[in-house]
């Protein structure tokens, strides 16, 4: 049987290549469907304080009832002179205190899981800028390029209002990358909500985050600091690609770079779809569906 976060990622659409898009989607009134380990813990995280509260709010508010019944001026007309009981401050002290040890333990967890580093597979620099992402990959000379939001009159089928860029972030699924942030002008911030990402890019300063990718898929985020007029140009767009089609696109990226171009706009989805024409042809009687995008998604 299908889980509740299972048959939300079941409903994901596809774009041409395949690919499931993690998007925001209407009326969607819990975090998107986590796709990495760190959004996964934050996700646990808050569902585990959210019942604590739950049971605080919940008691307060049976004894607030009591109160209000059995003291009322009608049935109590002469008022109480206890001003102390120490069984009552004991608890309202050891109790809370207890509550605040149980939610620290995990939350120092989740802290030191997300400040973890090592065994990185690759470093990506982010930069933020008035109002465009650019993008450097450390550990591949020259590939570095900008990604702008495509204008709406521009979009094609598949594409998303705000949030579908002209040159997406790839990235490699199921390996560990770990994000340089930083701005060239003013506070932004680098979010990606399905991939527990939140950073903020401030001038001068570099600050890290790591994800890992759980599938191939195209997740969005985009800047959420309010950063100038043209805050909402500043969108997201993270391609995961099976290990040995990212490997094909960073070599096609080398190759631009040397040329002085950045890497064409969803090559990506090329390098997708030889592969899936591959691998139907070595199957006997396999033969694919129809790669026509879907329709334009304008939330």
């Amino acid at each position: 049987m299908l889980s509740f976060r299972d048959a939300a990622a079941a409903e994901f659409v596809k774009n041409a290549a395949g690919f499931p898009i993690h998007a925001p989607r209407p009326w969607e009134w819990w975090f998107q469907p986590a796709a990495s380990p760190i959004q996964k813990a934050i996700d646990w995280m808050m569902q585990f304080v959210l019942w604590i509260m739950f049971g605080v709010v919940a008691l307060v508010g049976v004894l607030l009832g009591i109160v209000m019944v059995r003291f009322h001026a009608s049935r109590h007309p002469v008022p109480t002179t206890t001003t102390h009981n120490t069984v009552i401050e004991v608890l309202w002290t050891v109790v809370p205190a207890l509550l605040l040890i149980v939610i620290f333990v995990p939350s120092l967890n989740m802290i030191y899981q997300q400040s973890n580093y090592k065994h990185r597979y690759m470093t990506v620099r982010v930069i933020g800028h008035q109002w465009f992402w650019e993008y450097d990959y450390l550990g591949a000379k020259g590939v570095d390029f900008t990604s702008y939001a495509i204008p709406p009159n521009q979009l094609k089928p598949g594409e998303i209002r705000q949030l579908s860029a002209d040159h997406p972030l790839v990235l490699p699924a199921g390996k560990k990358v770990v994000f340089q942030i930083t701005s060239k002008d003013v506070l932004h911030s680098f979010f990606i909500p399905s991939l527990g990402v939140q950073r903020y890019a401030i001038p001068g300063q570099i600050w890290h985050q790591w994800t890992q990718i759980d599938a191939p898929g195209v997740y969005y985020g985009e800047c959420n600091q309010i950063c100038g007029m043209n805050h909402d140009d500043m969108p997201i767009e993270v391609v995961a690609l099976p290990m040995k089609q990212f490997q094909a696109w960073l070599a096609e990226a080398k190759k631009d770079a040397a040329q002085g171009n950045v890497p064409k706009v969803h090559k990506y989805e090329v390098l997708a779809e030889q592969a899936a024409k591959a691998k139907a042809a070595a199957l006997p009687g396999v033969t694919l569906a129809s790669a026509a995008a879907p329709p334009a998604v304008t939330h």
